[in-house]
């Protein structure tokens, strides 16, 4: 009976010793799309509780939302976007809504995944290709269709310019339909071939090593162009909390953690380096 009062005692201290923890930690709301940034962001609360902040992750599951919700302080930060998606909203917004990328994590390869049709080499003329309706990464798509020799853009097209397919020659006559990103996975029961956003894709189930039939090369310009950073509001590039967030992400935990998770397998690259 007494080693049990003893044993009650010590988890009561343990209790009331996390709960005091608890209550002066420094509440961090942090947005982020399910796979893979609200899985590494999972992966780093009990680093970040060490550090003396309560981490909270809020799911978002369509690009829209973060931007506007971090402009509005509705959360701290997000994660889930490149610098071309983030340049895209900034200029469709007044100049105190506009955001800033803080620290770069990972690359996401952009892939081309089977559908109705199982290699490039049997898509037949007319087929139906389904890609991201958001400017940036419908340019993207666009830039991997074109690499695959399927269609062409406008000489030096850049990721830099907005494309539609209004701007491609499409002598092959694809059916190239604008999907919204987190639906391109459920189009893939129609569609012959889909141009998927790696973290929707991985959402989906989808190894962009192993499912997908054309890929952007790892070692390319594309993994500089389109690293997923954390993004903050102007005023708080220099916060103490995005100092203490940036040490703990870029850190070997987390790239090991990347690199070792099999359902990240080519599909999530880290773009940090470890200092």
């Amino acid at each position: 009976m007494k080693k049990l009062f003893s044993l009650l005692v010590v988890l009561a201290l343990v209790f009331s010793m996390s709960a005091a923890l608890a209550e002066g930690a420094q509440t961090l709301v942090i947005g982020a799309t399910p796979s893979p940034h609200a899985e590494i962001l999972e992966f780093i609360k009990d680093d970040l509780a060490a550090l003396g902040y309560n981490l909270e992750i809020m799911e978002f599951t369509e690009y829209p939302l973060p931007n506007p919700a971090l402009a509005d302080g509705e959360i701290a930060a997000n994660y889930f976007q490149h610098i071309p998606y983030l340049n895209a909203y900034n200029v469709t917004v007044d100049a105190d809504k506009a955001l800033i990328p803080a620290i770069g994590v990972h690359y996401e390869p952009y892939a081309v995944y089977p559908g109705k049709t199982k290699t490039m080499e049997e898509l037949q003329d007319g087929a139906v290709i389904t890609i991201t309706n958001d400017p940036s990464n419908e340019t993207r798509a666009l830039l991997l269709l074109q690499e695959a020799g399927l269609i062409s853009l406008p000489e030096g097209a850049t990721v830099d310019q907005p494309y539609t397919v209004m701007d491609i020659e499409n002598p092959r006559g694809f059916d190239i339909r604008e999907v919204d990103a987190s639906q391109l996975p459920a189009t893939l029961s129609d569609a012959d071939i889909s141009v998927i956003n790696g973290n929707f894709a991985l959402g989906a189930g989808l190894s962009p090593a192993t499912d997908s039939i054309f890929m952007e090369a790892a070692d390319s310009e594309a993994g500089k162009i389109y690293t997923n950073y954390v993004v903050v509001r102007p005023e708080d590039q220099d916060a103490q909390w995005v100092q203490d967030l940036r040490s703990v992400i870029c850190s070997e935990k987390v790239r090991d953690y990347i690199l070792s998770n099999p359902e990240y397998q080519g599909g999530v690259i880290p773009a940090f380096t470890v200092e």
